[in-house]
C-alpha cells in the first residue's frame, strides 16, 4: 500500500500531467523520449519500489503528445537524481520545449512561489513590524526560522532529487540546485499564514474564519505553484505540509515562553545567538554543493537580529505597558495615517536595502582580506564543496548582513522613525 502511494506521488509524470492541466503544453522530441526511457530504467534498477514496465507505460502514455512549440529554454539544464539513495546519481540534461496556453495560471503561480522567496521575507517582515504588530512579528519570525531551518537541513540529509526533466518542464530554474524533499515552500506556506492567525486571534477582533480561509488559499497557492513550475513532486509537497503541521503543534506552545525570555533575559538571548551560529557551522553535508546552507543562514541570522534588537529596546526602557489590554479593534487608517505608513515603509525599505549593500560589501571585502584572496575572483569562482574559502566568506557575510537587517528593522529604524515623526504610535507597547 505505502509502496504504491510513494511511487505514485513521487512520479514525475504526475507533475507533468498537472502542468498540462493548468495549460502548459510540453513537447517531447525523440531525444527527450530516449533520455526519459534511459532515466526511468536506471531509476528502476536502483529503486525496488518502481518497475520498468510502469515507467515505460508512463512514457508511452505521455510521450506521444505532439504539441506546438512556442517557447524553448535554450540554456535549460535540468539536473535530476532519480535514485532514492545518497549514492551515485543519474544526471539528465535536455532541452524541453513548452507552450504556455493559460497565462493567468502562469503569472498567478509565479506570484505564489515568490511568497516563499527572499524578496518576500525582506518585504513582509519589515512591513509587519513597522505597520502591524511587533510582538506577533517576533513570534512569527521565530516559528518561520525554526521550521525553515529544519526543512532545509532535511533536504541535504534525505537528498531526494527534484522531478526529472524530461518529462517535467522546468518553468523556473532558480532553486534547481537544491534537493526536493521536503518542500520548504510548502512548509512556509503553512507556518507563516497560520502563525499570523495563531498569534493575533486573541489580540485583535477579526473574523477567524475569514483569516483561516485566507491562510488556506495562501498555502494552496504556494503548494500548487511548486508543482506547476516543475520544482517539486506531489510527495515533496505533501511531506512538507505534514511536517510543518507537526512541527507547529510541537513548537507553537513554546513560542510565548521563548519570546519572553529572549526579550527579558540577556543570557538566554546570547545562548540563542550562539546556537544559531553552531547550527550553521555543523549544518548537514550533502554529496554536492547546494544553496540550502546559505538560505538557512539568512533565516536564522535575521531572526537573531530581530530578537537582539527587541531585547535592546527592552533594556533601554523603550517598551511601555499598553494603555488598554487586548483584544483591540482593527481600525481602517485615515488618509493621514495611510500617507505616514507609506512614507515609513518606503523609507524603511530603502534603509534595509542600504544595510544589505553596505554590510555585504564591507563583510565580503574584510573576509577576503583576512583570507588573503581577491574578492572579485572569489565572488566569480565556482560554487562547490571544495571551494571552502568561498563557502566561509559567503556564510559569514550572509550572517552578519542579515543579522544587521533584522536588528535595524526592530531597533535602529523604529528609533529613526520616532525622531522624524513617522513612527507607529503603538510600536513600543508590544
Amino acid at each position: 500500500m505505502w509502496s504504491k502511494f510513494f511511487q505514485h506521488y513521487r512520479d514525475p509524470y504526475l507533475v507533468s500531467r498537472i502542468q498540462e492541466f493548468f495549460g502548459v503544453q510540453i513537447h517531447y522530441n525523440e531525444h527527450s523520449k530516449n533520455k526519459a526511457i534511459n532515466t526511468i530504467n536506471d531509476w528502476t534498477a536502483k529503486n525496488e519500489k518502481n518497475s520498468p514496465a510502469n515507467a515505460n507505460s508512463h512514457l508511452s502514455k505521455n510521450g506521444h503528445v505532439n504539441h506546438e512549440i512556442e517557447r524553448t529554454n535554450n540554456n535549460h539544464q535540468n539536473e535530476s537524481r532519480l535514485n532514492s539513495d545518497n549514492a551515485s546519481a543519474i544526471h539528465v540534461e535536455d532541452k524541453i520545449s513548452y507552450k504556455i496556453k493559460n497565462y493567468f495560471w502562469y503569472y498567478l503561480f509565479l506570484f505564489g512561489t515568490e511568497l516563499g522567496d527572499e524578496v518576500f521575507y525582506l518585504t513582509f517582515i519589515p512591513f509587519w513590524f513597522w505597520n502591524i504588530d511587533g510582538s506577533a512579528g517576533r513570534k512569527i519570525v521565530l516559528v518561520w526560522a525554526t521550521i525553515m531551518s529544519i526543512g532545509q537541513a532535511l533536504k541535504d540529509i534525505i537528498c531526494w532529487p527534484r522531478p526529472s526533466s524530461p518529462p517535467v518542464a522546468r518553468l523556473q530554474k532558480k532553486w534547481s540546485l537544491e534537493y526536493g524533499m521536503p518542500s520548504t515552500h510548502a512548509m512556509i506556506g503553512v507556518s507563516i499564514p497560520f502563525s499570523v492567525i495563531l498569534f493575533t486571534m486573541n489580540k485583535y477582533n477579526y473574523s477567524i474564519v475569514a483569516g483561516c480561509i485566507a491562510a488556506i488559499l495562501w498555502c494552496s497557492l504556494i503548494c500548487v505553484s511548486r508543482i506547476y513550475l516543475g520544482m517539486h513532486t506531489v510527495l515533496d509537497v505533501l511531506v512538507g505540509l505534514i511536517l510543518s503541521i507537526l512541527l507547529m503543534i510541537l513548537f507553537v506552545p513554546l513560542v510565548n515562553i521563548l519570546d519572553y525570555y529572549f526579550l527579558t533575559n540577556g543570557w538566554t538571548l546570547l545562548a540563542f545567538v550562539i546556537i544559531s551560529i553552531l547550527i550553521i557551522i555543523y549544518y548537514p553535508r550533502s554529496d554536492k554543493w547546494t544553496p540550502t546552507r546559505g538560505d538557512t543562514t539568512l533565516v536564522i541570522s535575521v531572526t537573531a537580529g530581530v530578537h537582539v534588537g527587541a531585547w535592546l529596546n527592552y533594556k533601554t526602557g523603550a517598551f511601555v505597558m499598553p494603555i488598554q489590554p487586548p483584544p483591540y479593534e482593527i481600525i481602517w487608517p485615515s488618509y493621514l495615517i495611510l500617507g505616514i505608513t507609506t512614507l515609513r515603509t518606503i523609507f524603511g525599505f530603502c534603509c534595509v536595502l542600504g544595510t544589505k549593500v553596505i554590510c555585504k560589501t564591507l563583510t565580503y571585502n574584510t573576509m577576503c582580506a583576512i583570507l588573503q584572496v581577491n574578492s572579485k575572483e572569489l565572488m566569480q569562482s565556482k560554487d562547490s564543496l571544495k571551494n571552502k574559502k568561498k563557502i566561509l566568506v559567503d556564510l559569514v557575510y550572509k550572517y552578519i548582513t542579515c543579522f544587521m537587517i533584522g536588528f535595524n528593522i526592530v531597533y535602529l529604524l523604529p528609533n529613526i522613525f520616532a525622531m522624524i515623526g513617522i513612527e507607529r504610535p503603538t510600536f513600543y507597547t508590544e
